[in-house]
């Protein structure tokens, strides 16, 4: 009972150096992870969390970006809050818009953009890769390109059919000639005999 009550006493020890110091932790109990409440606190980037966290509540804070990787280690979240900040909906929102779309659809249909401008107050899981700002830039290939290259192979395809086609064609009255050059040939043997 002494050993239980020491290994209990140091799993809460490092429950509490692990929670992030703007925010308000509680655990769930033993080997169930971690409730971390970071909402309200006026927070403008993700705290560094423990991996066992289950519950996350970021709700209500200045936060407009995720970096890529952030949030990456939380592989046994269950529950994320995270509406009510000023998102900023350029490329850069691009992992939190993918890593929600993952771990958390109803969350994603919470967060609503405050910047730029023409997507203010758009919900993020509508926003698509043309809207979100110099995300376009980074495109290897414009559609413009694509439409061309694809109006390309389909004129192709078209004229290889066509030329297929013909020497079908063709083949077959080669075939023809060349039976009909037979029967007359035929005949004329079998007519002088």
């Amino acid at each position: 009972t002494v050993v239980g009550f020491a290994i209990s006493l140091l799993f809460h020890m490092t429950q509490t150096e692990v929670c992030p110091p703007s925010c308000n932790c509680k655990s769930l109990g033993e080997m169930k992870g971690l409730h971390i409440d970071c909402s309200s606190r006026q927070l403008t980037e993700v705290p560094a969390l423990p991996v066992n966290t289950k519950r996350l509540y970021l709700q209500n804070n200045s936060l407009t970006s995720v970096p890529p990787g952030a949030l990456d280690s939380l592989r046994s979240l269950e529950e994320v809050k995270i509406f009510d900040n000023p998102w900023n909906c350029d490329c850069h929102i691009l992992y939190l818009k993918l890593w929600l779309e993952d771990v958390s659809a109803p969350s994603l249909a919470n967060i609503r953009c405050a910047t730029p401008a023409p997507v203010r107050m758009k919900p993020l899981r509508q926003l698509t890769g043309n809207e979100l700002g110099i995300c376009k830039r980074l495109l290897p290939i414009k559609c413009l390109e694509f439409f061309w290259r694809d109006l390309i192979l389909i004129a192709g395809a078209i004229i290889a059919l066509i030329l297929i086609a013909w020497a079908l064609k063709f083949s077959k009255k080669l075939v023809c000639q060349i039976n009909l050059s037979q029967c007359d040939s035929r005949e004329w043997l079998l007519g002088r005999h």
